[in-house]
């Protein structure tokens, strides 16, 4: 008993990374996957097809090599540049926790963009007609109209994706980021209590998504009375 107080304890700590890195990029890739997905909404050429083609990629390799690429990618991108124009800028420059960020932001984006494009092409024409007829200019028709609605119908593919970004910290200890499964991996390979200690990991993933399942509900009541008033 007193190893799986210890054990909960150390692995607590680990939580506050979990969170972090999920709630950065999932701000990151809602901002971010918004325009992308208003700029495929609108079929803006050239860019349009950039994103499409960026998408596709980042939704088909696994999380993990795009964390691996950017781990140790940087570092060598830095060292050809300081060979290409004599810098001295420091490989490790980076932070394994910001590159975590960048990767986990980046994989974010190309689903929510998807989710956001799904809504706003839910979003029925006759409002943008309405809009037109008053005078609202596109800030305003898109801001105050459109994207609140499609928010409201992409929320259940948000919140999966949000559920699914914290799981998917579990592959940040690939990096030595101790997150969750980070510090349990560490405390299971110390005193061999593989099954304790990925037991409480467990609990801790499920608190987390039994959290967001809560507020996502609460959210989701609210804009559903809102999408059908």
């Amino acid at each position: 008993m007193s190893f799986m107080i210890e054990a909960f304890t150390e692995v607590l700590k680990g939580v506050p990374y979990t969170i972090a890195i999920a709630i950065i990029a999932m701000i990151i890739g809602v901002l971010a996957g918004s325009l992308f997905a208003l700029i495929q909404y609108r079929r803006i050429p050239v860019l349009s097809q950039v994103i499409t083609v960026y998408n596709s990629f980042m939704r088909s390799t696994p999380l993990i090599v795009q964390l691996f690429i950017f781990y140790y990618g940087l570092p060598a991108l830095i060292i050809w540049l300081n060979a290409q124009f004599n810098w001295q800028l420091n490989p490790d420059m980076f932070h394994p926790l910001a590159i975590a960020l960048v990767a986990f932001s980046l994989h974010a984006v190309a689903y929510l963009s998807e989710s956001i494009k799904g809504g706003l092409l839910a979003v029925s024409h006759d409002q943008y007609e309405a809009a037109q007829t008053i005078g609202l200019s596109k800030w305003h028709l898109y801001t105050r109209i459109v994207l609140p609605q499609a928010y409201g119908y992409a929320l259940p593919n948000i919140e999966n994706q949000f559920i699914m970004l914290i799981k998917g910290t579990s592959l940040a200890f690939a990096i030595q980021i101790p997150e969750i499964m980070g510090v349990s991996t560490v405390i299971a390979n110390e005193g061999y209590r593989f099954v304790e200690v990925y037991t409480i990991a467990v609990i801790f993933y499920w608190a987390l998504a039994i959290l967001l399942e809560y507020v996502f509900h609460h959210l989701e009541s609210r804009t559903t009375r809102y999408l059908r008033a």
